[in-house]
């Protein structure tokens, strides 16, 4: 594909339809993205599309964004690429900074239900969540024992050094005694732009991993410490999706920026928004304080954290065809989703499930939520819609 002679318009408006009707988190994302984009608009064969899906399951960040980006870069080259992150990316930010600013408007016990409701709802999608993960990248007893001291890593040391510490050991055991899968064929050179030149993004990736923590501890200036920590949960986080959970909240919680409650409800609101899950930094960033808070604070942190995926995406694509033959490289990424389990393990007992669930009522609305989204098949948006109303429902009675 020539990337130079396709408008970024025509991209931006084709993610633009899926950043409004795109609902059921990364998997779906995914399966959206071959419907409009391989099969509808062939855009890209099946080979390619594989190819793309691969090489963001491997790196960090969030994986359907970044397939999403991925393919606006191949189309119309890097205009195309923030085409296709905004058209996706805006209409579930824009959602989520409302509904901050209601939350923080509505008073007494109506607020309080409704955040309630909300955190129950992510008692049951990150239940879910560990459930279908577990399945899926758990298959063995080796890599199901990894997950598990994943978890204890992650609960005895808590914060964003434990988690670092249990991927790091889950990578290790992984390289050293998981079979290296075998490589899948690769298809033609995916990226519109020279090797060489894709060492600046990378480059630069790893440079802010290390002056952003020392600039903000100097400056002592709260916006650039947002920035930091927005970051590197974007950077850091090996799966995507409800895997970033646990890093955002050793992040903004433990300093005082947002309390577990609301953190959780706005974690439960993001369930019920099409799009990618990272928008769920708008949602913090426009409730937390200090400032700046409010539009500008949503923004902040939603750009913080995606800017690790405009450096890979660019820097990443034009390497992917060496990348993709490490066997090896495979079976230390097969140890680093497991662990990645164990994290979310772990995130489902503190904060989600000490934080929301108080009462036998609580307990209740949790499991019947789960039912729903596990059994019943039922959208994560009608779910949790379903216990925002009973969450307001109970703090009436009460």
């Amino acid at each position: 594909m020539d990337a130079a002679r396709h408008p970024a318009g025509e991209v931006f408006l084709a993610f633009l339809k899926l950043g409004l009707s795109a609902f059921g988190g990364p998997v779906a994302h995914l399966g959206y993205f071959r419907d409009e984009f391989v099969m509808r608009r062939r855009w890209l064969d099946d080979a390619a599309y594989g190819d793309l899906v691969a090489l963001w399951q491997v790196l960090p960040g969030p994986a359907s964004s970044q397939v999403g980006m991925s393919i606006g870069l191949l189309r119309a080259g890097l205009p195309g690429m923030a085409a296709a992150w905004t058209g996706f990316t805006l209409p579930s930010a824009a959602a989520l900074m409302l509904l901050a600013g209601v939350l923080a408007d509505a008073g007494g016990g109506f607020a309080a239900g409704w955040l309630h409701g909300l955190q129950v709802a992510a008692v049951a999608i990150v239940a879910n969540a560990v459930w279908g993960m577990g399945r899926t990248l758990c298959p063995d007893r080796l890599r199901a024992s990894i997950a598990g001291a994943a978890t204890l890593i992650a609960l005895a040391w808590p914060g964003s050094f434990g988690q670092i510490a249990a991927i790091l050991l889950a990578a290790v055991v992984g390289w050293r005694w998981i079979a290296p899968a075998t490589a899948a064929p690769v298809a033609a050179e995916p990226a519109p732009m020279p090797h060489r030149l894709s060492l600046l993004p990378l480059g630069l990736f790893v440079a802010l991993l290390f002056f952003l923590p020392l600039a903000a501890d100097l400056t002592a200036n709260h916006g650039l410490a947002l920035v930091d920590r927005f970051y590197r949960a974007g950077a850091l986080v090996f799966g995507g999706g409800h895997v970033v959970l646990p890093l955002l909240q050793a992040a903004v919680v433990p300093p005082g920026w947002i309390d577990n409650d609301r953190f959780l409800a706005g974690y439960g609101a993001a369930q019920a928004v099409p799009g990618p899950l990272f928008t769920f930094a708008a949602f913090l960033g426009t409730t937390m304080r200090p400032a700046p808070d409010g539009p500008v604070g949503g923004l902040l942190c939603l750009g913080a954290i995606y800017l690790p995926s405009f450096l890979l995406v660019p820097g990443a694509l034009p390497l992917w065809r060496r990348l993709s033959h490490g066997r090896v490289l495979r079976a230390a990424v097969a140890g680093i989703n497991a662990g990645v389990v164990g994290l979310l393990l772990a995130a489902l007992y503190t904060p989600v499930w000490t934080s929301s669930i108080h009462a036998a009522s609580d307990f209740g609305l949790a499991v019947a939520a789960l039912i729903a989204i596990a059994v019943w098949r039922l959208p994560p948006w009608l779910v949790v819609a379903g216990c925002l109303l009973a969450g307001n429902s109970l703090a009436a009675l009460q």
